[in-house]
């Protein structure tokens, strides 16, 4: 048909000027149906006959149909013209449709009548959406008409039709992750967000829970050889990959178009309400859509952070509501660990740093503002200084992800920070300034070691007195500070190593060390010293504190500093430590009831690789009838089941 385009067109062209008003509205669907099948090709060749034909049918005041056929054939043509074809006729077409839609509106006010308008709205958007920027001189002309059929067509009824809307919504926990309503539903809602603006708000708690739910759907994915992957029915909504050598990739699809319209929603509604609420879902979603992400690939994965990258900085300089800011500031760290290294560039790490310095500047210059108050106002001073110190926890997040990327190669970007840093560890200071200005150290020694060593002037000795602190926040930060000089230092940590290990034991015998407000802290301490003793033996009399430490055992509040004891006493007992398994195996039933402890209290997981150490240590003694009775003989009931678990599974 191609071939004979130009004599059709001709001849539907003739059909718009017939006195028969069915016959022009025909010649308008034959050319909407043209401009549709045929383009850029039919606009390319018809565009001057085309737009005259179809403005001249759209003037035919005494038939609404065909004046509103001819506007949807006009939509359909410039939906794909080229911009470059469209310009020229654009005074034309604006002028042509302001006329129409102004005696339309009059219609609709006066008769309620809307067909046509209807078309010539669209139709103006088509045109505005294809001119782009050479638009933006007609929007005054066109915004108040607009913003009248908005505001009188419409807003009457849009509370009543989100409340039927909300009436129809069925449970969403009880919904498939693939059931067609999820997707409708949520595109309804954003449709309404539109037309409401900030009268929508109401709605958020209700809305937000299923879109957090479906943007959160994970994937479920699977590496398969050829057998597998032809014996799973595509019935299954399985799609594969070829990786070669006999294996495939594969993604189970079900879910991933609503996942996809709960994410485009999530910016929807950010960016028509800018609430606070829905900024912090936007900002939730982030590290959740690079973990998607991850499955397309190295290079989609790349252009996505790119898109995300300058607007995460930007809204961290920029978001005046600090809950909001936290979780923003949280996100991005989580990002910038799914991404690692490289994923920042000089001029991301040259503006977050300025951005860091002035949250750091701003943090100092709260808290001196806040030293003389009037009682009446302690309250509110007291939350503002929590917020303070949670934005402060957001700092340290983003440099612990920054260290643990980058290494020691972010040292010389870090020195702009290092003195506000330091500021923080000044005995005077807060005791949450004390102790998230030690973590941040903390990362630079455990991530940038040995190259830390140059700034230990600034932090060593206020460390090593931060041990006995009153506080048990920073005496935490500190004994954990000492375990990762141990783990990852080097040499120049030795002598503070051996000058911490008396500080560190006497924190753990304080009598009230195991109070639940101590806890936490003393359990960092026994895995500061289990380090020292590990990586740092020369700086420990090893044969006097194993006992010791043994007794202390097991950690029960900080799981991961459990891990680090459980795989030291792994290594101890594996070496077959004459300290720790005693006289004739006489401490057996004693790491019989560590070991137990660590499974009832959840110390010890399944997916840790010490359990498989430590039930191997298990089955060692089952297999010595006498020794096993000893050992089971003197755990209670829970612990005796602890144990069978752990052989059971391990």
């Amino acid at each position: 048909m191609e071939a004979i385009l130009n004599e059709i067109v001709s001849f539907v062209l003739l059909f718009c000027q017939d006195p028969h008003p069915r016959v022009r509205y025909a010649a308008c669907n034959a050319i909407g149906q043209m401009a549709t099948d045929f383009a850029p090709t039919f606009q390319k060749k018809f565009h001057d006959k085309v737009i005259s034909a179809l403005l001249q049918t759209m003037e035919d005041q005494t038939n609404p149909r065909v004046q509103a056929h001819a506007a949807a054939a006009l939509i359909n043509f410039t939906e794909d013209c080229p911009k470059a074809l469209l310009i020229p006729y654009l005074d034309n077409l604006v002028q042509h449709l302001h006329v129409i839609m102004v005696a339309k509106l009059q219609e609709l006010i006066q008769k309620g009548t809307k067909l046509v308008l209807e078309q010539v709205v669209t139709s103006i958007a088509s045109v505005a959406d294809t001119a782009e920027e050479k638009f933006v001189p007609y929007y005054d002309l066109f915004m108040p008409s607009l913003k009248h059929i908005v505001e009188n067509a419409f807003m009457p009824d849009a509370s009543a039709v989100m409340q039927l809307l909300l009436k129809t919504q069925t449970d969403f926990n009880d919904l498939e992750d693939d059931d067609p309503q999820i997707s409708y539903m949520i595109s309804a809602w954003a449709r309404m967000c539109k037309i409401l603006g900030k009268e929508f708000q109401q709605y958020l708690p209700v809305v937000m829970g299923p879109l957090m739910k479906t943007a959160s759907i994970k994937p479920e994915v699977a590496l398969l050889d050829t057998q597998d992957m032809e014996n799973m029915c595509e019935d299954d909504g399985w799609e594969f990959v070829n990786l070669g050598d006999q294996q495939s990739f594969g993604i189970k699809t079900a879910g991933l178009e609503e996942k996809a319209t709960a994410c485009q929603m999530l910016v929807c509604y950010a960016k028509e309400l800018k609430e606070a609420r829905v900024r912090v879902a936007a900002a939730e979603s982030m590290p959740l859509l690079l973990e998607c992400a991850r499955v397309r690939g190295p290079e989609y994965l790349t252009q996505m952070w790119h898109f995300m990258c300058d607007a995460l900085i930007k809204a961290i300089g920029t978001e005046p509501d600090s809950d909001v800011l936290s979780e923003i500031m949280h996100s991005f760290a989580k990002c910038i660990e799914l991404m690692g290294d490289g994923c920042l560039n000089n001029e991301h790490f040259e503006e977050l740093g300025g951005i860091l310095k002035g949250k750091l500047e701003e943090h100092f210059k709260n808290q001196e503002l806040r030293q003389d108050y009037d009682e009446q106002v302690e309250e509110t001073l007291q939350d503002e200084d929590e917020n303070d110190v949670y934005i402060l926890t957001k700092v340290s997040d983003i440099l612990h992800s920054v260290f643990s990327s980058y290494k020691e190669k972010v040292l010389p970007w870090f020195e702009q920070l290092l003195q506000l840093i330091v500021n923080l560890i000044c005995p005077h200071r807060p005791w949450a300034d004390r102790q998230w200005g030690l973590c941040i150290f903390d990362d630079v020694v455990e991530h940038c070691s040995p190259s830390s060593f140059k700034y230990a002037e600034y932090f060593l000795r206020p460390m090593l007195q931060s041990l006995c602190d009153s506080s048990p926040e920073v005496r935490q930060a500190a004994a954990y500070g000492v375990g990762v000089m141990a783990q990852f230092g080097g040499e120049n940590y030795r002598p503070f190593c051996t000058e911490a290990l008396p500080l560190l034991v006497g924190v753990i015998q304080a009598a009230d060390s195991k109070a639940k407000e101590n806890v936490n802290a003393t359990e960092n301490c026994i895995s500061a010293v289990g380090k020292v003793m590990k990586y740092r033996p020369e700086c420990a009399s090893v044969s006097e504190i194993l006992p010791h430490w043994l007794s202390w055992l097991p950690l029960n509040e900080d799981k991961e500093e459990a891990v680090h004891t459980f795989n030291f006493l792994c290594d101890l007992i594996e070496s077959n430590n004459p300290i720790v398994l005693g006289p004739d195996n006489t401490n057996l039933p004693k790491i019989f009831s560590i070991i137990a402890d660590g499974v009832v209290n959840e110390s010890i997981k399944r997916e840790d690789g010490c359990s498989k150490r430590l039930a191997n240590v298990i089955r060692q003694v089952q297999v010595s009838g006498g020794l096993w009775t000893q050992c089971v003989s003197t755990l209670n009931e829970t612990q005796q089941k602890a144990i069978q678990d752990l052989l059971n599974t391990a």
